[in-house]
This record gives C-alpha cells, structure tokens and sequence, in this order.
C-alpha cells in the first residue's frame, strides 16, 4: 500500500472516525483504524466498538492499493502534529511509514484479517439540513441525562412522522422537545428510534453545515440508524427499551406568564448562583414589572439582583437548579424567554421570543421541574 494526500484532508478523517475506537477496547483490534486505499485512487479510514461504526473517504494519489490496520489513537495523534504539508502513506513488510517534510513516523500494524465487519448503512430514509440538525441536536442534548443507571434517559427520542421530526430528552428533572422539518425518502415515513445522546451529540456537530442523509433500518422494529455527509459515514446501535411517554408532560395552558430578556436573566443567574453551595437553588420572585434573583442561605455569601420582567398573572417566587435553567435559556437562541406557570411545585416551561408580546417560537420546549423553597 502506498499513497499520498493533504495534511487537512487526513487530519479530519482521522478525527471523524477516531470517534468510535474504544478508550478499552474488548479486543485489542478494535484499538486499530483500519485504512483501505483503493486503486481507483479513493482512500476509505473506518472504526468500530460494536455499537456505533464510523468511516471516511477522501481522494488521494494511490500508487499501490492495499489495506492494513493501526492504533487509532497514534494515528489521531500523529495526523495532528503534522506539518501542513503532503502526507505519504507506505507498507513495508508489517510496518507502515508516515511521511511529512521533514516528519517521519512508523507504526506497527495489527492483523486486519481479524477486524469485525462493519455493519451496512441501512437504506437512506431522508435528507436534513446539517446546521439545523446540529442546532436542534444541541438543544436537545443538554436535557439527556449522565447517569448510566438508567441508561434509557441517556438517549434521545426521535419521532419521524412523514416530514417533521421531534427529539426528545429528560432526566427526570427537566425535559427538551425540538421539532424540526427535513426531506423523507417517503411522504408516509413513520418511524421512532432512541438514540445514544452522546453519539447523537457528537455525529451532528462533525457533520457540519452541509446537507446529512439520515438512514433507518426497518423490519420488526428500528434497530439501526445512520448518518451520512461530505464522504463521512456513521452507524449506531439503538437502545432498547420503553422510553417514558413525556411529551404529555407540556401543559395545555399557563396561567402565569413571565417575560425577561435572555441574556440578562442568563448573565444575573451565572452572578447570583456564584454564592449558591452545591446542590442548592436560585431562587426567582416574579412581580409585576421585576424579577429578583437571590441565593446563598448561610451568614458567609449571599447575592440578589433585579431584573426588568413583563408579568401576565399573580406573583410567583419558585427556586431552580441554576445549571439546568442556565442550560435551558442557553438552549433556546431566543431575544427573550417567555416563562409559563401553573403552580409553583409544578414544572415550568421554557420558550422564545423575539420580543415582548410577540409569537412564541414553539419548535423548541424546555420544561424544568423547580425545587421546593424551604419554608
């Protein structure tokens, strides 16, 4: 095997499909990123752990075809410390040479033979625009929960019905529902799949702004999904499991409504919560006219600030974790945030403005469920 090709152009391959080696590999193949250079003049990097697959190909100058397997990570390492300059690739016997200027490494190579398949891109269920699935993406995301002993809340709900698509995600403590338009393969598409949020997270903003065929295996039930763009391919494993019917969770109406200006309510949290111990809240008294924010119980800190706020309804004082309301209002790309209300113990849902008494922007939703103030 022999070939040459852009520093730029091998980095962000690398860096694609070094998503899906494993940091401990069950085998030690699966540490390897296996590099195939066709005669055609096509180079193709791919990866594998057994649930998500990652490939890439980019056009090259092959003077001798041939495939071989090596450690994903030197590999990702050497690519980015490369001059920026033609790379050549080249075998010899059971080593590889990496040339750069100057820059010269040799890695050892592992048994091809015994890499596992990888499995099939399923048939292309439709198109999206990259740069929304990667803004809705990170909206959702953020509500995904960390916690692996309940694994079926680290993913994210995808509800396909003909040209729409909803994402959902919760940890129990507060829920985000993003609903969005792409292109089906198929005007009567109908699909749900769970998706890991991690590497839902990580294949849309690789993907970037270009246009993201997305692809759905269907039979008994949807067990794979893939994404693919720009020469970048990626399958995943979809989770199994009853995921909680939550979207019943939105309430119909808001009696109390409250309007603050995004930034301002973003940057007075980030303040206050500053004297808030862990694990404990900020709290949001909404009169008419102001808000005021205020944390710390103790004698040692103690903060409060006021906020300008339109407020449609009685007065409400409720307490949030302030990550997850600074999540929230991070989330929405909004001018303004327009709070709803039904009881103070009950969720509070989170949607955007443009300006005070304008349209809500309703494709994105975040529900946050408040603490209870201590008497």
């Amino acid at each position: 095997m022999k070939f040459s090709v852009d520093r730029d152009v091998l980095a962000d391959a690398v860096a694609w499909v070094s998503r899906a080696v494993p940091a401990r590999p069950p085998v030690p193949v699966l540490a390897g990123v296996r590099i195939t250079a066709d005669a055609s003049g096509e180079v193709s990097l791919a990866s594998f752990d057994y649930e998500v697959s990652a490939r890439g190909s980019f056009a090259a100058d092959v003077d001798q075809a041939g495939e071989v397997l090596v450690s994903g990570r030197l590999l990702k390492e050497i690519a980015n410390a490369l001059p920026h300059k033609p790379v050549e690739f080249s075998l010899a016997g059971s080593k590889v040479s990496v040339t750069c200027g100057a820059s010269r490494f040799t890695l050892a190579t592992m048994p091809v033979d015994q890499y596992p398949a990888l499995p099939e891109l399923p048939d292309h269920s439709g198109t999206i625009d990259g740069a929304e699935f990667q803004r809705a993406v990170s909206q959702v995301t953020v509500a995904a929960s960390r916690d692996e002993t309940l694994p079926i809340l680290t993913g994210v709900r995808m509800e396909i019905e003909g040209s729409h698509i909803s994402l959902l995600a919760t940890d129990r403590y507060r829920l985000a529902l993003r609903e969005l338009t792409w292109k089906p393969s198929s005007s009567d598409a109908s699909s749900v799949a769970l998706v890991r949020a991690r590497t839902l997270g990580d294949t849309a903003k690789a993907l970037g702004a270009g246009e993201v065929t997305v692809a759905l295996s269907s039979g008994q039930g949807v067990d794979l999904v893939g994404f693919e763009a720009a020469g970048l391919t990626t399958t995943s494993l979809l989770m199994d499991g009853d995921y909680p019917q939550v979207r019943r969770l939105f309430p119909d109406e808001s009696p109390i409504k409250a309007v603050v200006k995004t930034t301002d309510l973003i940057e007075a949290t980030r303040r206050v919560s500053l004297v808030a111990e862990r694990n404990s809240s900020v709290r949001l008294a909404f009169a008419e006219g102001e808000v005021t924010l205020d944390a710390g119980q103790s004698d040692d800190a103690q903060a409060s600030e006021a906020l300008e706020c339109e407020l449609d309804g009685d007065a409400i004082t409720v307490a949030f974790n302030p990550q997850y309301l600074l999540d929230g209002l991070g989330a929405l790309n909004a001018e303004y945030v327009q709070l709803g209300f039904t009881q103070e113990t009950k969720p509070v849902e989170f949607v955007g403005l443009d300006k005070p008494g304008g349209d809500t922007q309703t494709e994105f939703r975040y529900l946050l469920v408040p603490i209870r103030i201590q008497s």
